[in-house]
């Protein structure tokens, strides 16, 4: 068992270099603002896998954070002239600091209940961008400029653009990485696994849950932040509870508590939604539903879950 953890660990930089690599390559090959709004949402999945995926929270809340972020960055952008950093760290410190005031509000609670409240509390953040004034209502925040990268970049060139997205995901998932093989992370496992256990060794797990709130939020708002510069808006339904529900999908159908598996499940929701919309129209919505039915159903661990499973049978059987 220890010889396959070493494999597994050794093989594990040589998976991210190709990746990585790959990444480098790709906006010569496929449609850059496609494969930008794979990586933001693959950051978004992300971050949620980290919440529930490590820290056993389900939060239906999350699109409060992916859409406030959004129209901050927007906000700035349009009427201060910011420059895109500037936006984007603005977009996820606001999440930072939405996402301690919801865990506050919530964290002492558990399952359902931890749930409910943080879907209540998204839900007043989409009444707020519905109903304030300078967020456009239901119009959101268009034509926001993109604008030019430390005032010497000029991010209106899509493939500038899809290499500040990736470098934004990069460091989004290395944050996420290094929080999952820390100790901290080790603490969050053994709260999900078994709280009354962690609490019973002296661990403070109120707070250690509110700081994995906290950081899950921030990079969600990192990853809306971002995802306003690409598409050049900041919508309500990046608020909408239905985009929650969106990133669980992608999480669970990826392989909830495994590293790369919601940037799959982004990545397989993404495709589908892209290459579907045209021909069937509303019906999307249901082929999506359906699948993730199949994979509640037949594959409980999502595809990088299973893949993982069966490469360790393989492992076993040589």
């Amino acid at each position: 068992m220890s010889a396959r953890a070493n494999t597994a660990s050794q093989q594990t930089p040589i998976v991210f270099a190709v990746l990585f690599a790959l990444g480098m390559i790709a906006p010569f090959v496929v449609y850059p603002t496609f494969l930008m709004k794979i990586l933001c949402f693959g950051l978004f999945a992300c971050a949620f896998n980290l919440l529930l995926g490590f820290a056993g929270l389900l939060s239906f809340g999350h699109a409060a954070f992916l859409g406030s972020a959004g129209y901050v960055c927007g906000l700035l952008m349009t009427d201060y002239g910011t420059t895109p950093e500037i936006g984007i760290l603005a977009g996820t410190v606001t999440a930072g600091l939405l996402g301690w005031l919801f865990g506050v509000l919530a964290i002492r609670r558990s399952g359902i209940y931890f749930a409910m409240i943080t879907l209540a509390l998204a839900q007043m953040v989409f009444f707020l961008c519905l109903q304030l004034p300078f967020t456009g209502g239901e119009d959101g925040l268009q034509g926001v400029p993109r604008g030019r990268l430390f005032g010497l970049v000029d991010l209106s060139d899509n493939i500038a653009m899809y290499y500040l997205v990736f470098a934004v995901f990069c460091f989004g998932f290395f944050v996420i990485y290094r929080t999952i093989h820390s100790p901290f992370g080790q603490v969050l496992k053994a709260i999900r696994e078994n709280t009354p256990r962690a609490i019973s060794l002296g661990y403070d797990v109120a707070r250690f849950k509110l700081l994995a709130f906290v950081i899950s939020a921030a990079l969600a708002g990192m990853a809306g932040a971002t995802k306003t510069l690409v598409f050049q808006l900041a919508s309500l339904t990046d608020v909408h509870w239905h985009m929650s529900g969106e990133v669980v999908l992608m999480t669970l159908l990826g392989g909830l508590g495994t590293v790369l598996g919601p940037l799959v499940g982004a990545l397989t929701i993404v495709s589908l939604q892209d290459e579907l919309a045209d021909k069937v129209g509303s019906w999307v919505t249901v082929i999506m539903g359906a699948i993730f039915v199949l994979c509640v159903l037949m594959f409980r661990r999502g595809i990088v879950g299973e893949l993982q499973a069966l490469a360790q049978r393989m492992g076993v059987m040589r």
